[in-house]
């Protein structure tokens, strides 16, 4: 079947068989590796992604239901070579140590953030409780979100 998704500003149409899970179609189809997959049963919440700026766990989702929908992946939260504040709190508080599932943790944080833009520790950590690290703690990825909500208008890239 043929669908046309909007993923990170860009239409991209592909035929697919119906049964293709979004992840796959985001990572093989539209070529966007930034997306991961870990469970497929949608536990870990590593390829969580906004599905018309909802998050979403892309694992348990066909790529036929986000037909005609927008998609953004941690692709799309850069713009115009600038990180948005969550990539670059991120950076800056060291929040991912092996980076599997660093994008999910992104876009859930800036998602949080877009809702309540200075969350309490407890608030991100519930925030991010649908979603596994199995090498932080979460001690840094608090922090990074923390860090995201103090510099809303981070506009440097650190190199």
């Amino acid at each position: 079947m043929e669908i046309t998704i909007t993923i990170n500003g860009e239409q991209v149409t592909r035929d697919v068989e119906p049964r293709t899970l979004l992840v796959h179609f985001i990572r093989e189809d539209a070529g966007l590796r930034g997306t991961h997959w870990g469970c497929d049963t949608s536990n870990c919440g590593t390829c969580t992604i906004w599905v018309d700026e909802k998050p979403v766990k892309s694992c348990t989702m066909l790529a036929a239901q986000a037909d005609g929908h927008s998609v953004t992946t941690v692709e799309g939260l850069e713009k115009g070579g600038v990180l948005d504040p969550i990539q670059q709190g991120f950076i800056e508080c060291h929040g991912l140590q092996c980076g599997f599932c660093t994008a999910g943790m992104m876009l859930t944080g800036r998602a949080l953030l877009d809702e309540n833009p200075h969350p309490s520790d407890d608030e991100i950590r519930e925030a991010i409780s649908g979603q596994i690290c199995r090498c932080t703690g979460y001690k840094n990825i608090v922090k990074a979100i923390q860090w995201a909500a103090d510099n809303p208008a981070t506009s440097e890239v650190t190199a």
